[in-house]
C-alpha cells in the first residue's frame, strides 16, 4: 500500500468494460512463474489505499487453472462472482458456483480450481498489510493437493 498517494486522485467510479475488466484497473500476472505452482490465474487490485485498512482483488482462473496450494497468517473473504469450479480450505474440498462464499481462516491449506470448461472469478478480500504465503513440504502437498487434481 502507498501511503504517499493522494486518495483525491484515485477515481471515484472505475466504469465496468466488460469482461471481468475495469478503467485504470491493470490485469496482473498471479505470481511470478516458477515462484509456486499454479496453472493459468490472473489477480486484479481492484481497492487499495482507500483509507480501508484492506485491498480489494479480483482472481480469474482459466479453464482447468489452479491457484497456489498455500496458507499464512492473514484471513481471505472470498465470493464468486464467475463460473465455477472446486476449492480446497483445510483438509475439505468444496464445490463453487456462483456466488458461493469461502472463509479461509489463519494458516489454513487452501487452493482455487476452475472447472475444465469455464473460467473460475472471484472476488477476494485480505488486509493491506499481510504475511506472505507459505508453500507445502514435499510430504504434505501430495495429501492435501490429492482432492482437487484428479
Amino acid at each position: 500500500m502507498d501511503d504517499a498517494r493522494d486518495p483525491q486522485d484515485e477515481p471515484r467510479v472505475r466504469r465496468h468494460k466488460g469482461g471481468f475488466r475495469w478503467d485504470a484497473v491493470e490485469v496482473l500476472r498471479y505470481k511470478d512463474e516458477g515462484s509456486a505452482p499454479f496453472r493459468d490465474v490472473t489477480r486484479q487490485v481492484l481497492f487499495e489505499g482507500t483509507g480501508l485498512p484492506v485491498q480489494l482483488r479480483y482472481f480469474e482462473v482459466a479453464p482447468g487453472g489452479w491457484t497456489t496450494l498455500e496458507r499464512h497468517e492473514h484471513v481471505h473473504a472470498v465470493m464468486v462472482i464467475r463460473g465455477s469450479g472446486r476449492c480446497l480450505v483445510g483438509d475439505r474440498a468444496y464445490d463453487l458456483a456462483l456466488n458461493d462464499l469461502v472463509s479461509v481462516p489463519p494458516m489454513t491449506w487452501h487452493q482455487f480450481q476452475a472447472a475444465k470448461d469455464e473460467p473460475l472469478g472471484f472476488l477476494c478480500v485480505v488486509t493491506a498489510e499481510r504475511d506472505r504465503p507459505q508453500l507445502p513440504g514435499a510430504e504434505e502437498a501430495p495429501v492435501i493437493a490429492k482432492p482437487l487434481r484428479k
